[in-house]
C-alpha cells in the first residue's frame, strides 16, 4: 500500500508542477491528492504514527486523532493568510499603494532599479513577496512604457521580493509556516537571515546596473498624474502595513498563536475602514467622484470578496497530503537515508533551495518540518528559510512572485532563463556564504 501512497503523491506533485501545461489550476491535483491519501490510509487501516522530535522516533497514533492534529496546525497557516490577505485588500481598496508611487522622483533607469528593489525587498517582507510584486509591477506598468525595459525590471523585483520574504516571519508563506511551527523565532530568524537576504539581493542589482538595459532615463511623457481615490489612502496603508507587522510583537508578548493577533490586527483595520468608507462620502454621494452604488459597499466585504481563496485551498491541500507522508513515517525514514547518504546538512537544505526552483517550495518545507528533528531556532531551520524562500528565483515557475510576474508581464520562461536566472543563482549563493561565515564565525563566536 505504501507504493499505491508514493504513485498517488508523485502523479499529484506532478500535475502541480504541470499546471501551465495541462491549464489545470493547482488547487485542483492539490485537494485531489490529500483526499485520495488519507482515503487510502483510512481504506487500507495502515499505521499512522506522530514524529517525537525529542526523541526522534515515530509513536503510534490513531488516524482521527493524528488527521485532526494536522488540520488543527494547517489551520492557524491558513487563517493566518486570511487575515493579511484581507488587510492587504483593505488597503488597495482605499488605493493606499498609490502612495508608494509617491516615492518614485527620478527618471535614471540605474536609480530605479534599486529603487525598485529595495522597495520590493522591505515591501515584501511586510506584506509578503506575491503581493509586494503585484504593487511594484503595477506601479512599474504606468512609469515605465518600454516593454523589453519592464521585463528586465519585473525579474529584479522578482529576485528582491523574494530575498525580501525569507528573512520575515511574515515575508513568504515557507517562513510563516516554519514561524507557526515554532521551528524560528522572529528575532532570531532576523538576526540570522536578514544580511544573508540582503546580500542574495545585492549582489544581483549590482552586476544588473551595469547592463545596457539599465542605463540612461525614461521617457518623461511616461509620469503620469493618476486620480487617488480616496484621501484616506496613506493613513490606511500606513495603519494596514504597521498592524501586520505588529502581529511578532503580540506573540512575543502574549505567546499566543501568530493567528491570534493577526486577528485582533485585522480588527483594528477593518474598524477605520468602516469609519474612513463612511466618512469619505457626502450625503449626496458625489463626494471625490464616487458614485452612488459604491457609497453602500462594506471595505470589509468587498476585500474579503477579493482575497485569493484558491492559494488558500492550494495550501489545504498540499499541507495535508505531505501530512500524509509525514504520519506513515515516510519523512521520518527518507530524513535518516538522506543524512546517511549526505552528512553535509549544508548541502542538504541548498538541495532543497535549489528544488524549490523546480517545484513549489510550500511542499518543500512542509516536509522538512517532519524530516528534521532539530529545535527551535537551530541554525538548520534558519538556513532552510533562506534557501526555500530564495531558491525559488532561480526560475520564473519557482515561486509565487515570479509566477505573478510572468502573469503580468507575459514574462517568457526561457528568456527569464537566459536573462535573469543566472543573477538569481549567484545572488542564491551569496547569500548561503554569507550565512554559513555569520553562522560559524560570528554568531558562534
Amino acid at each position: 500500500m505504501e507504493t499505491i501512497v508514493i504513485i498517488i503523491f508523485f502523479v499529484g506533485y506532478l500535475a502541480i508542477t504541470l499546471e501551465h501545461n495541462l491549464k489545470i489550476d493547482k488547487l485542483i491535483p492539490a485537494l485531489a491528492m490529500m483526499a485520495l491519501l488519507w482515503a487510502v490510509i483510512a481504506l487500507a487501516h495502515m499505521p499512522v504514527f506522530e514524529v517525537d522530535a525529542a526523541l526522534r522516533q515515530l509513536v503510534p497514533s490513531h488516524i482521527d486523532e493524528i488527521l485532526l492534529h494536522h488540520l488543527g496546525k494547517t489551520a492557524e497557516i491558513l487563517v493566518f493568510l486570511l487575515g493579511a490577505m484581507t488587510i492587504v485588500e483593505i488597503i488597495d481598496y482605499f488605493d493606499g499603494f498609490a502612495t508608494i508611487k509617491g516615492f518614485i522622483k527620478t527618471k535614471s533607469k540605474r536609480k530605479l532599479l534599486w529603487l525598485f528593489s529595495i522597495l520590493a525587498f522591505i515591501l515584501s517582507a511586510i506584506i509578503d513577496n506575491l503581493t509586494a510584486t503585484i504593487v511594484l509591477i503595477t506601479i512599474l506598468q504606468k512609469v515605465i512604457r518600454e516593454r523589453e525595459t519592464r521585463l528586465w525590471f519585473a525579474g529584479m523585483i522578482v529576485i528582491a521580493a523574494n530575498a525580501g520574504g525569507a528573512w520575515s516571519p511574515i515575508g513568504d508563506v515557507t517562513t510563516t509556516m516554519l514561524w507557526i511551527a515554532n521551528k524560528v523565532s522572529a528575532a532570531q530568524l532576523i538576526e540570522h537571515v536578514l544580511v544573508p537576504s540582503i546580500v542574495c539581493m545585492v549582489i544581483p542589482v549590482l552586476i544588473a546596473s551595469r547592463f545596457k538595459a539599465f542605463k540612461g532615463n525614461i521617457e518623461s511623457s511616461v509620469e503620469e498624474e493618476v486620480a487617488v481615490k480616496s484621501k484616506f489612502g496613506s493613513t490606511m496603508l500606513y495603519l494596514g502595513l504597521g498592524a501586520i507587522v505588529f502581529v511578532p510583537f503580540f506573540k512575543t508578548i502574549t505567546h499566543l498563536p501568530p493567528y491570534v493577533g493577526m486577528m485582533l490586527s485585522l480588527a483594528v483595520v477593518a474598524t477605520f475602514a468602516e469609519i474612513y468608507s463612511n466618512t469619505k462620502f457626502n450625503i449626496s454621494s458625489v463626494d471625490a467622484g464616487e458614485s452612488n452604488a459604491a457609497s453602500h459597499h462594506s471595505p470589509v466585504h468587498h476585500s474579503l470578496a477579493k482575497i485569493e481563496l484558491p492559494s488558500i485551498l492550494f495550501f489545504l491541500g498540499i499541507l495535508l497530503a505531505v501530512a500524509a507522508l509525514e504520519s506513515l513515517g515516510m519523512l521520518f525514514h527518507f530524513a535518516e537515508g538522506l543524512n546517511a547518504a549526505i552528512p553535509n546538512s549544508d548541502i542538504v537544505v541548498m538541495l532543497l533551495g535549489a528544488g524549490s526552483a523546480v517545484i513549489d517550495n510550500v511542499p518543500l518545507v512542509a516536509a522538512s518540518l517532519g524530516m528534521f528533528p532539530q529545535a527551535m531556532d537551530d541554525p538548520l531551520w534558519h538556513f532552510i528559510a533562506y534557501s526555500a524562500g530564495t531558491g525559488g528565483s532561480m526560475l520564473i515557475i519557482g515561486s509565487a512572485a515570479g509566477v505573478v510576474a510572468m502573469g503580468m508581464e507575459k514574462i517568457d520562461f526561457f528568456w527569464y532563463f537566459k536573462k535573469i536566472a543566472w543573477l538569481a543563482l549567484v545572488g542564491f549563493l551569496g547569500g548561503a556564504l554569507a550565512f554559513i561565515l555569520i553562522r560559524d564565525f560570528i554568531l558562534n563566536v
